[in-house]
């Protein structure tokens, strides 16, 4: 039995013998623990390589912000305007984007913004060309902003990033009210064109009047002041309103929809309402008189009951509790265009001790606005007959002349209010705005006697780069003459 046992291990034996794991490569599984080493040269190579990838990325990611952030970028003026055309076939929803990406972006500082910030646009002698002095500031360039971009005082600080002298929120009015129905708002790209009817919506003055507020309070916590001493103080280097050196910031206040026009005082009380909530946060209070989506309210241009309401607004500034008060501008219609019309608003502006006016408004006269040869779609064609103000590059010659109008009547009539002692009155200031696109067009405007020249459907079509533009053609512009 022990015989057989034996020779069934030694067959099971020789059985296993292919399967069983040598002694010699047993043995040289020990030195395996040098794989350590070994591991890590091999991954010398992989690590510089994580590197080299982690500085391209980072090097990359920061050239594409500083790209896509500079107004300079053709991004801003050829892409992102057709993008946001295409994604948002609505006008109005278009806007409303567009406020909420700039109000985002600037949270998170990726807005677009001129780089360096605020260049002095100095020429090679250090002077600057751009500079205007408008109410007692010098600006460093004479472009602003229009009203409509900003309707509630949301987006003031990205909206002067991009480069405005001067921007413009509103229109305000007393109490918040919904505007006309949607749609209100079509696009004719063919003539880089909008026609609006928005009706003045608006969330109210006591709305505003909180976003503006805390912006100031914010700035003042910053220079370790109070609200209160902030408003007190005349030596914190910058403009109440617009926070910023060589800048202004314009508030327009307008009367609610449901106020009727022929009751003065109840149309002076909306806008005194508004003084009392806003004016110490502006720089300027413009007076709405213009706009032609509210039933009514062009009426108020008529010399008498303007001269009224201006008289009001400018009283109720001049009680703001600020050392530096406020000044007061009116905004009127490009479409009230005739002599007995425009004398009757020159009239207003000088008894009521208006500061300036501002040339115009969008249009409700459809005749002239496409030139010949231009083509529209049918699309086009039912936009530009939708009832409300047109606006655009075609309005341009308009906005030209009635600004050389408005200069020469306003200094006339200066002459004929001063006596033979009297020290020659201040001269009112213009703003123009009506469809100025481009350098060429701002420097005539402002040759014609405007103070600022100021944009509003230029940006829509052109993009946020667009004041930057106009002021690098200006001062194109500028230097050819001199050459």
């Amino acid at each position: 039995m022990a015989g057989t046992y034996l020779r069934a291990r030694r067959s099971l034996a020789t059985t296993l013998q292919p399967f069983a794991r040598p002694q010699s490569r047993l043995n040289n599984h020990v030195p395996r623990r040098l794989a350590s080493t070994t591991s890590s040269t091999k991954r010398t190579p992989s690590t510089a390589r994580n590197v080299f990838v982690t500085t391209v990325l980072a090097t990359l990611g920061t050239i594409t912000y500083y790209y896509a952030t500079d107004t300079r970028a053709s991004l801003h003026q050829w892409l992102v305007p057709r993008l946001i055309r295409v994604f948002f076939p609505d006008a109005e929803d278009a806007h409303h984007a567009g406020t909420a990406a700039l109000k985002t972006l600037y949270s998170l500082g990726l807005h677009p913004r001129e780089r360096p910030p605020f260049p002095e646009d100095a020429d090679s002698t250090g002077a600057n060309p751009l500079a205007v002095t408008v109410f007692g500031t010098t600006l460093r360039n004479p472009i602003g902003i229009s009203a409509g971009l900003d309707k509630d005082g949301e987006i003031a600080d990205p909206l002067f990033a991009l480069g405005a002298g001067v921007v413009e929120v509103g229109g305000c009015t007393p109490l918040p009210q919904a505007g006309n129905p949607r749609p209100r708002v079509f696009r004719v790209p063919a003539v880089d064109g909008l026609v609006n009817r928005y009706g003045l919506n608006s969330r109210g003055a006591d709305a505003m009047a909180a976003r503006l507020r805390e912006r100031l309070r914010r700035f003042a916590r910053r220079l370790g002041l109070s609200e209160q001493e902030m408003l007190a103080a005349d030596d914190v280097g910058v403009p109440t309103g617009s926070l910023l050196p060589g800048r202004l910031l314009c508030v327009q206040i307008a009367k609610n929809k449901k106020t009727d026009e022929k009751d003065m005082e109840a149309v002076i009380r909306d806008h005194v309402f508004c003084v009392q909530r806003l004016a110490p946060y502006a720089d300027v209070l413009v007076v709405n008189v213009s706009s032609p989506n509210t039933p009514g309210l062009r009426d108020l241009q008529a010399a008498e009951p303007l001269a009224r309401l201006l008289g009001a607004v400018v009283d109720e500034a001049k009680r703001t509790e600020r050392r530096t008060k406020p000044r007061v501008m009116v905004k009127v219609s490009p479409d009230e265009d005739d002599d007995t019309q425009m004398d009757g608003v020159v009239q207003a502006v000088w008894m009521s001790g208006v500061d300036g006016v501002i040339v115009g408004n969008t249009t409700k006269r459809r005749t002239g606005l496409v030139k010949e040869g231009v083509k529209l779609t049918g699309k086009e064609q039912k936009a530009l007959v939708e009832e409300g103000g047109f606006s655009g590059p075609a309005m341009f010659d308009r906005t030209l002349s009635l600004v050389g109008r408005y200069r020469k009547m306003l200094d006339s009539y200066s002459l004929k209010t001063s006596g033979v002692d009297d020290v020659f009155p201040t001269p009112k200031v213009i703003f123009a705005t009506g469809g100025i696109t481009n350098g060429d067009q701002a420097l005539k405007v402002l040759n014609a006697g405007a103070s600022v020249a100021m944009v509003y459907t230029g940006m829509v079509y052109g993009g946020s780069g667009t004041i930057t533009r106009i002021k690098k053609e200006m001062r194109e512009k500028l230097a050819i003459k001199e050459a």
